[in-house]
């Protein structure tokens, strides 16, 4: 299994980061009285306006053309954060909770039933969480603010001059965002919450990576690349914004990472617990909402640890079996085809493969692009912009070269993150025209599970002798299993470093530092694992009860179909709508 131990990647969304889904936006506003309710189609779309103007980078990422959505004023905003926001979003969900009650389910047609049901459990599930306020971490060394914040300025894409104002606008504000930041992280190092020094470091090297040359900041470098793809603008006019940009940077941007570098720092030594989120004092019952939230489902951690355990069992026994019949697969060296061997080619040919189980997905531009250096070492091997609603037909998918790349590896990793993965999955339901306020609700389990589970098919277009490819993929997917039983060991049960290592060992992993660096990612991001396992064990689980059900009527077109014009959505309910 060594050779296929990785950090798992992550799907970029159109929002910075969950909690401030709903927060800091008037919701409040619809006339709601005795006699007078608006149609929840008017509702759905009057919130979806709301949540998507409450910071801009969510508009940009979201609308191409946000007039075109009936949205022409906005104020332009990085969004806002302080000690209380926990406080305030919780008073919001709360208030949307009330406001969806009013409506008679009966009376809706069934896809605003789809739509209710969906927004229902979602705020649900955040009200859970928001029980444990101070525990959500939003400066995590990988998928933090910080790391996050610049990719999504660099991939910011200029269609319009006011794209432009918009921009330098938020970049404007960047001093007072991260402010309010580490006005929420000083509180959690009140409350005996704040993270630990090992993670607190990581965090700042990052920081201090981001600050290293503020004249040849990529922010400075990509800024001009941009500018060129926009028709219409002067030499002059390039060069006012180059300037301006600079300027930005160098009196906010870079002020608000040294600011963040500094208030860090003073704040190191405060964190009381350097292991899971069970030593805690309400780290355990936290970490049950938190999976609850990340896996859609409502099993219980105590369900979904037998339930890894026992597909792990069965992924073992399959690869036991492959290798009795077949011994030399221990040691084969699974090739791809020569012609698959570049990027482009691999997407272009998994555009086809996928048919045969997929539904015809539409021509889209897929751009490959790279991580810039300076971000390598703080940003997953591999990631997905999410298009915009009304632009999914141009999509990019980046790669970090600061990692080691085998041809099998990189080809399941365009499956995971393009065909018939993450760009293929939004494509897909934006296509079948899912509701906008749809759109903006993060199931993780729902996404990252699918691209698991799509990656785990991809084995199979890979051109590898059959019984090989089964091996990988079964291999693969216990190896997956291991880092998602490690998360609850860690998390839930109070596993130590001692644990790790007996638990690891048992499976042929001996290596120290390897069991370190599985223990230090595990730590950093509670749950992380279980969105991709999890999920990808419950579409497992949905599969195998279809086929089931139809024999030998199963459809994999139809059922795929079905998934994706369902879109992202709790697995209770999905489980429901399939049989």
């Amino acid at each position: 299994m060594k050779s296929f131990l990785k950090k798992y990647r992550i799907l970029f969304l159109s929002f910075l980061i969950v909690l401030l889904l709903f927060a800091c936006q008037n919701i409040s506003g619809f006339p709601i009285g005795k006699g007078s309710r608006p149609a929840f189609s008017d509702f759905c779309n009057t919130l979806f306006q709301d949540e998507v103007t409450s910071n801009t980078l969510n508009l940009h990422f979201t609308l191409k053309n946000p007039a075109a959505a009936g949205i022409r004023s906005y104020d332009v905003s990085l969004g806002h954060m302080s000690k209380d926001s926990p406080k305030n979003t919780k008073r919001e969900l709360t208030s949307l909770q009330k406001q969806l009650k009013k409506y008679s389910r009966r009376s809706l047609n069934s896809d605003e039933k789809l739509t209710y049901d969906i927004l229902n459990d979602y705020v649900t599930r955040q009200l859970a969480l928001a029980e444990f306020p101070y525990y959500d971490e939003v400066l995590s060394p990988s998928g933090g603010i910080t790391s996050d914040l610049p990719i999504l300025l660099a991939e910011y894409q200029f269609g319009t001059k006011q794209d432009i104002e918009d921009y330098l606008a938020m970049l404007s504000q960047m001093d007072a965002y991260f402010s309010g930041i580490l006005e929420y992280e000083q509180e959690k190092a009140k409350k005996g919450l704040f993270m630990s020094d090992s993670s607190c470091m990581k965090v700042l090297d990052g920081c201090e990576v981001f600050t290293e040359h503020p004249d040849d900041n990529f922010l400075v470098q990509t800024f001009a690349t941009r500018l060129d793809s926009l028709e219409g603008l002067s030499d002059s006019e390039k060069t006012d914004y180059i300037s301006r940009n600079q300027t930005v940077i160098s009196e906010h941007v870079i002020p608000a990472y040294s600011k963040m570098i500094s208030g860090l720092t003073k704040l190191l030594g405060l964190g009381r617990n350097n292991w899971g989120l069970c030593n805690f004092p309400e780290g355990a019952a936290y970490y049950e909402a938190l999976v609850a939230y990340y896996t859609g489902c409502d099993d219980g951690v105590e369900s979904l640890y037998q339930q890894i355990e026992a597909a792990r069992q069965e992924d073992m026994s399959a690869c036991k079996q492959i290798l009795a019949k077949n011994p030399k697969l221990a040691a084969a060296s699974p090739e791809l085809d020569s012609s698959l061997t570049d990027e482009n080619a691999m997407v272009k040919f998994l555009q086809t493969a996928i048919l045969k189980d997929f539904p015809k997905p539409p021509k889209t531009n897929c751009e490959i692009c790279h991580v810039d250096p300076a971000l390598s070492e703080y940003l997953a091997p591999a990631f997905y912009i999410t298009a915009p609603i009304d632009d999914y037909l141009n999509n990019r998918i980046y790669i970090n070269d600061a990692n080691a790349y085998d041809d099998l590896y990189y080809f399941t990793t365009l499956a995971h993150e393009g065909y018939p993965g993450h760009l293929y999955q939004t494509v897909q339901s934006y296509r079948y025209g899912i509701e906008p306020v749809h759109t903006l609700l993060d199931y993780p389990a729902y996404t990252e599970g699918w691209a698991t589970y799509v990656e785990m098919q991809s084995y199979y277009y890979a051109g590898l002798d059959s019984e090989l490819a089964a091996l990988l993929q079964h291999n693969q997917a216990a190896t997956l299993s291991l880092y998602a039983t490690s998360d609850i060991g860690i998390h839930f049960y109070g596993w130590k470093e001692a644990d790790m290592k007996k638990f690891w060992s048992d499976f042929g992993i001996s290596d120290e530092k390897t069991i370190r660096s599985i223990t230090d990612l595990i730590l950093e991001s509670p749950g992380n694992y279980l969105k991709y396992y999890v999920g990808y064990l419950k579409f497992r689980q949905l599969r195998a009860a279809c086929e089931e059900k139809a024999g030998k009527k199963f459809d994999p077109v139809k059922f795929h179909e079905q998934i994706l014009q369902t879109g992202p959505a709790p697995f209770t309910l999905l489980e429901e709508k399939m049989l």
